[in-house]
C-alpha cells in the first residue's frame, strides 16, 4: 500500500529543524527578528518625536500628516523599491515596518502626554520638580496606558506584515505560505497561520502584562470602584 501524504504533526517533525534556512525553526527566528526590531526602533524614535510635538505644537500637524502618508503606502511596493538600496536583506522589511510603527506611536505619545491633567502638572511644579523629573516621574507614567495601547497595535500589525516580505524572500513564517502556493499542500499554511497568530497573542499578552506592572494605581482605582 502506498503511503499517503504526511499528517501535519509528521510534517512539522520533518521540517522543524532541518539545518536549512527554510526550516520552521529558522523561519520563526527570522520572523521574530523582523517583527521585534521595528517595534523597538519605532518606540525609540517615536518617544522623542512625540515629546517634541508636545513641546512645539506647530510640529505635530506636519509630522502627523507625513506619517499618515507613509502609513498609507502599501508594504509590498515599498519593499520592492527598497531592494535597490538594501538588497534582499531583512533591512528591506525592517525599515518600512519601523515607519509604520512610528505612524501609530507618535500620535499615541502625543495623546498620552495630553491626557495628563493640568492640576497634576501644576502640583509637580509646586513641589519643585524640574521639567525632566516631572516628565519621568509624573507625565510619562500617566501616559503609559495610551502609549502601550498604540504599541499593542504596532506589535500585532508588524508580526502580521512581516509575512508579506516572503514575496521578496524575507518574510519569516510567510515563507511557509509561498511554499504552499508553489506546491499546493495544506500543512505549511496551517502551521504558518497558527504560529503568526500565536506570536501576535503572546506579544499582546506581554504588553498587557507590562501595562499592569507599570500602572499599579489603575488596578487599585478599579478595586476601590468595585
Amino acid at each position: 500500500m502506498a503511503d499517503g501524504p504526511p499528517s501535519i504533526w509528521e510534517w512539522i517533525g520533518r521540517n522543524w529543524d532541518t539545518g536549512r534556512v527554510d526550516s520552521i525553526k529558522n523561519l520563526l527566528i527570522d520572523h521574530l527578528t523582523m517583527s521585534l526590531v521595528p517595534i523597538l526602533f519605532a518606540l525609540v524614535v517615536a518617544l522623542p518625536l512625540g515629546l517634541a510635538c508636545v513641546r512645539w505644537r506647530w510640529l505635530y500637524q506636519p509630522t502627523s500628516g507625513f506619517m499618515n502618508v507613509v502609513y498609507a503606502l502599501p508594504s509590498l511596493p515599498v519593499f520592492m523599491l527598497l531592494i535597490s538600496v538594501t538588497g534582499l536583506s531583512q533591512a528591506t522589511v525592517i525599515i518600512p515596518l519601523t515607519f509604520y510603527g512610528m505612524a501609530v506611536l507618535i500620535p499615541a505619545v502625543v495623546d498620552g502626554l495630553g491626557s495628563v491633567p493640568d492640576h497634576v502638572r501644576q502640583s509637580a511644579v509646586a513641589m519643585g520638580f524640574t521639567p525632566l523629573r516631572r516628565l519621568l516621574a509624573v507625565e510619562l507614567p500617566i501616559a503609559v496606558p495610551v502609549v502601550l495601547a498604540g504599541l499593542r497595535v504596532v506589535a500585532v500589525s508588524s508580526i502580521s506584515l512581516v509575512s508579506v516580505g516572503a514575496l521578496i524572500g524575507q518574510g519569516g513564517l510567510g515563507g511557509l505560505f509561498t511554499r504552499a502556493y508553489q506546491n499546493p499542500f495544506m500543512p505549511p499554511v496551517i502551521v504558518g497561520i497558527v504560529l503568526v497568530v500565536a506570536l501576535a497573542l503572546v506579544a499582546d499578552g506581554l504588553l498587557v502584562l507590562a501595562q499592569r506592572l507599570l500602572t499599579p494605581w489603575v488596578r487599585a482605582r478599579r478595586g476601590q470602584g468595585s
